[in-house]
C-alpha cells in the first residue's frame, strides 16, 4: 500500500493527522523543498502539500509529477488558496477523458 503524507502549515494540514495520514509541519517558506524532498525520500507515494507550498516548491513539484510512481496533489490552506489544486484537477480530468467535464468547457487541445 502506497504510502500518504501531507505537508504544509500546522493549521492547514492537522486534520489530516486525525485521518491517519502522516504530516510534515512546514512554517517557513524556504524548507518547502526540502520537506518536499524529505517525503520523497522517505517512500510516500502520494503527497499532499498546501497550494503556498507547491508554488514554493513548484521546480521539484513538476519533476516529481513525471514520475508514475509519485502523485503531489496541492491542497487549499487556511492562509492563501490560489486555485492551482482546482485547475490541476480540471487539467488532470480533461486529459484522462478528452474534455472538461468539471468546468463544461471546451478542449483548446
Amino acid at each position: 500500500m502506497a504510502k500518504i503524507c501531507c505537508i504544509g502549515d500546522r493549521d492547514s494540514i492537522k486534520g489530516f493527522a486525525a485521518l491517519g495520514l502522516d504530516i510534515f509541519v512546514c512554517e517557513e517558506d524556504e524548507a518547502a523543498d526540502k520537506v518536499l524532498k524529505q517525503a520523497v525520500d522517505n517512500g510516500y507515494a502520494v503527497i499532499y502539500i498546501t497550494e503556498y507550498l507547491a508554488a514554493l516548491a513548484k521546480k521539484q513539484v513538476d519533476r516529481i509529477d513525471k514520475s508514475p510512481d509519485l502523485c503531489v496533489v496541492p491542497i487549499p490552506s487556511v492562509k492563501a488558496n490560489s486555485g492551482i489544486g482546482v485547475k490541476r484537477l480540471s487539467e488532470a480530468v480533461e486529459k484522462a477523458v478528452g474534455s472538461d467535464i468539471i468546468f463544461n468547457k471546451e478542449s483548446t487541445k
